[in-house]
């Protein structure tokens, strides 16, 4: 008969560990059912579950095996594993597997208790617990980013009821929380597509003309309004288009040379172009500014609305359909058929209630800084980083960020 042991072995890391263990386990024909290491700043946690096939060769095997981890200066620890045992894990490894993801400033023992404790009470199991963010600085005046991912397993009673009560927890502690199934979409994304004002761009461009037209709290409080989801985005839009009349067309170039980019933006954008993503504006704005971001980001694709002008001024009105909530949605749907991609491997980044159509049909759907109304409709929200924590959703490590870049600039 055979004999299952679990090996557990910790202290300093070591090169060439795993190939001397595994060489001795080879001389004896051991069978590896499962393996897994983790080091933290050098403390090497390792662990290996194996089947020995004759049980007679049981004892040489955790002979040799002990002697020399302990010659390496190793400590180790030896559990038999019944096969029912073995049967039950290997049955739960065929539970649903899900992401979390913890997005913050500075990640506290605090937020990892309080998320820990969510998936235990709606009964799911931590396989593996990962920083995805580089070593933070202990300079407290330095700018940090920390993302720790959860790998879970099991099967919730309330979806819904899971994601509010992450939703509420992130509120408390200022952090963010995704949770999304581990399916074969997450890490095969291939288009991502953007809201520009207050997404990509760190100002709503209507109110900047508007100020310059000298009508700016009238439209600015007409904006938040049809942001918040309180008035329909086409009546407003109109409406405030149409205080914007007789505006000199020298203005927009001036205010495209100051709209500064989210935090984040350029690398995100970067990065997924090395990757190989297509990008795409999809915005209730004007596509002369999404022709200004399309150039200096290298974004492939723009809809938005083209701001009628005669005579060099503005006419206060836009030129063909407007660029709505819903044709948002028409054109993620449109652009990934035409790229041959399935809407489950798009990317959606918006902020506004008229954003929430195309986050629905995403695969995954992100509000951005958003609203209230947003962030509690949509999906998956990010508030406290960059616009480049959306790399950390799709399983994107700190560490690879060096390599994609050269990769894509060669």
């Amino acid at each position: 008969m055979s004999e299952l042991v679990l090996i557990n072995v910790s202290g300093r890391d070591k090169p060439g560990l795993t190939s001397e263990i595994t060489g001795i386990m080879g001389r004896y024909d051991v069978r590896i059912l499962d393996i897994g290491q983790a080091v933290i700043h050098d403390h090497l946690t390792w662990g290996i579950l194996v089947e020995i096939p004759d049980e007679a060769n049981a004892p040489h095997v955790i002979r040799d095996v002990m002697f020399r981890l302990h010659a390496l200066d190793l400590q180790v620890h030896f559990a038999p594993i019944t096969e029912s045992e073995y049967q039950q894990w290997a049955a739960g490894r065929n539970r649903a597997c899900y992401i979390v993801t913890l997005l913050a400033r500075d990640i506290k023992a605090e937020h990892i208790a309080r998320v820990s404790a969510i998936t235990a009470r709606h009964g799911l199991n931590i396989d593996n617990i990962t920083r995805l963010s580089g070593r933070p600085s202990l300079n407290p005046a330095d700018n940090r980013i920390a993302c720790v991912e959860f790998s879970v397993r099991g099967t919730p009673e309330d979806l819904e009821t899971l994601r509010t009560d992450f939703l509420k927890i992130a509120g408390e502690l200022n952090v963010d929380i995704a949770f999304q199934e581990d399916s074969i979409f997450r890490r095969n994304r291939r288009l991502v597509v953007f809201d520009m004002d207050s997404t990509l761009i760190e100002a709503e461009v209507i109110d900047e003309l508007a100020r310059e037209a000298g009508v700016g709290d009238q439209v600015a409080a007409i904006t938040e309004r049809a942001m918040q989801g309180e008035l329909d985005f086409s009546e407003s839009f109109a409406e405030r288009l149409a205080l914007l009349k007789g505006l000199d067309e020298a203005v927009l170039q001036s205010i495209a040379a100051r709209l500064k980019l989210t935090e984040g933006a350029e690398h995100l954008i970067r990065t997924l172009k090395a990757l190989g993503y297509r990008t795409a504006i999809l915005s209730g704005g004007f596509t002369y500014f999404a022709r200004y971001l399309q150039e200096r980001l290298g974004i492939d694709f723009i809809h938005a609305n083209e701001l009628a002008i005669v005579d060099g001024k503005v006419t206060g009105q836009v030129s063909g359909r407007i660029v709505d909530g819903q044709r948002k949605a028409e054109l993620l749907l449109e652009i990934a058929a035409r790229e041959g991609v399935s809407p489950e491997q798009v990317i959606a980044v918006g902020d506004g209630a008229n954003d929430l159509p195309m986050l629905s049909q995403a695969g995954l759907g992100v509000a951005f800084r958003a609203k209230p109304l947003v962030k509690e409709s949509a999906r998956h929200s990010i508030s406290t980083l960059g616009l480049d924590a959306i790399l950390y959703l799709i399983g994107f490590r700190e560490s690879d960020a060096a390599h994609t870049l050269k990769a894509g600039q060669s």
